[in-house]
């Protein structure tokens, strides 16, 4: 298994890298950059969404130079049944005035070639940020009138807050939380702390310890930790 998952992260370097440079080259205004990374466990708000297995993600973004991006991004996935990928499409815009950055937007997950109802759901979201000097605070609320899995249109909103601080030009510490206020299911509160290393022109290793008070969902929210191994380009 993970020998295939290291294959499958190698052909998509392969494919992107030369994709991204030729939309570089294009008559395209803006810039076009991407990503690819493979995770021990993809976990989603404190919950594994990889059956607490290895995933291979990555993603595509244009940002327009004058605040409006749209982009897309795209995991394995493990629920059980037929869907094998989720698949997130996203537009919004952003800006910083000194110090201060926000970012409002709109986010759609898919998840193609599942049979059960009720898994693909949007979100709306807003970001707004501060950057101290020796750490940065972003703080975030994302809200779906239709949240994953709900058959009622359950509305959900999900409240989040960031706390980073770079040491040194290669390593970054950070911290963040979540809260998980969910109609019709029960509410929980999600938190995770940990450190990247980043190696300038090759990859980023994210170490990260995740954990919830969602205690119902048995292993499937338990503490965990995770490590990402990740190229940007």
């Amino acid at each position: 298994m993970k020998t295939k998952i290291v294959g499958l992260l190698g052909a998509a370097l392969t494919i992107a890298t030369p994709f991204a440079a030729s939309a570089q080259d294009s008559a395209l205004p803006g810039t076009f950059t991407g990503n690819v990374a493979i995770v021990n466990d993809y976990v989603f708000r404190g919950v594994t969404q990889s059956n607490e297995d290895f995933a291979i993600q990555g993603g595509l973004d244009w940002d327009s130079g004058a605040g409006v991006y749209v982009g897309t991004w795209a995991s394995s996935i493990e629920f059980g049944d037929d869907a094998s990928m989720e698949l997130d499409m996203y537009a919004g815009y952003r800006g910083a005035i000194d110090n201060f950055t926000y970012d409002l937007g709109f986010l759609y997950y898919a998840y193609p070639g599942s049979s059960a109802p009720g898994y693909e759901f949007w979100e709306v979201y807003a970001k707004a940020g501060y950057n101290f000097g020796p750490a940065a605070a972003t703080v975030g609320v994302n809200y779906t009138p239709d949240n994953f899995g709900a058959t009622n249109n359950d509305q959900s909103i999900y409240y989040s807050a960031v706390l980073s601080a770079p040491i040194g030009d290669m390593f970054a510490i950070s911290a963040g939380a979540g809260y998980s206020a969910l109609e019709g299911v029960k509410n929980y509160a999600d938190w995770n702390v940990g450190g990247t290393i980043n190696i300038p022109e090759w990859f980023s290793v994210d170490l990260r310890y995740y954990d919830t008070d969602l205690h119902s969902a048995g292993r499937f929210a338990d503490d965990r930790f995770v490590v990402k191994i990740s190229r940007a380009f």
